[in-house]
């Protein structure tokens, strides 16, 4: 049997990322599954990765084609952000804006946010549009992490069921990721940007 893939994809920058503590708890949930599963970190700061330019091949881009390799390969991504003016990061818009149906359509993806104030709704909410667009599976089950200051502390997130719910979005990635996946969504029609690059 082979061992099921799991990526998560970390938009902070930050060197002390609460994003970054809570997408290693996921992928850990995804470890304890009693699958066989392989996890890897996709970390942006260790990527050259350019504003994003249509008319740039993505070969061309810095890092993008590795990022994007790294994500097509993939049974099921976990995209991770925290919550910037209302949204998601933009590193992770970057990564996402230099990948397309290739690396997406009809894969497994679960979402994490994180926000020191009140809960990052819109930041998932503007993550699952983005992956529905693409034609991806996106998981029901999804993760927040608000008020990063009291929740993570020495790299770990100190409230039990909090890290418990991030566990659980690597364990449903194991989980569903050969799910089949649903039809085409109507955005994917439009949606020519992920075309090829």
């Amino acid at each position: 049997m082979t061992a099921v893939h799991v990526v998560g994809v970390c938009g902070s920058l930050r060197d002390e990322s609460a994003t970054r503590v809570a997408l290693e708890r996921a992928l850990e949930g995804a470890g304890r599954t009693g699958k066989e599963v392989e996890t890897e970190l996709i970390d942006l700061r260790e990527y050259e990765l350019p504003t994003f330019d249509a008319d740039r091949d993505r070969e061309e881009a810095g890092d993008a084609e590795t990022i994007a390799a790294l994500i097509r390969k993939a049974d099921a991504v976990v995209l991770g952000s925290p919550m910037y003016h209302g949204s998601y990061a933009s590193p992770l818009k970057t990564a996402l804006d230099y990948c397309g149906f290739d690396e997406f359509e009809g894969k497994t993806v679960g979402l994490l946010a994180v926000s020191g104030g009140a809960f990052p709704v819109t930041a998932l909410e503007h993550l699952r549009s983005v992956c529905r667009s693409l034609n991806a599976w996106v998981i029901p089950h999804e993760a927040a992490v608000p008020r990063t200051g009291a929740a993570i502390a020495d790299g770990t997130i100190v409230d039990d069921d909090l890290a418990d719910r991030v566990a659980t979005l690597g364990v449903r990635a194991v989980q569903y990721a050969s799910i089949e996946p649903d039809p085409d969504s109507f955005e994917s029609d439009h949606n020519v940007g992920a075309e090829g690059k």
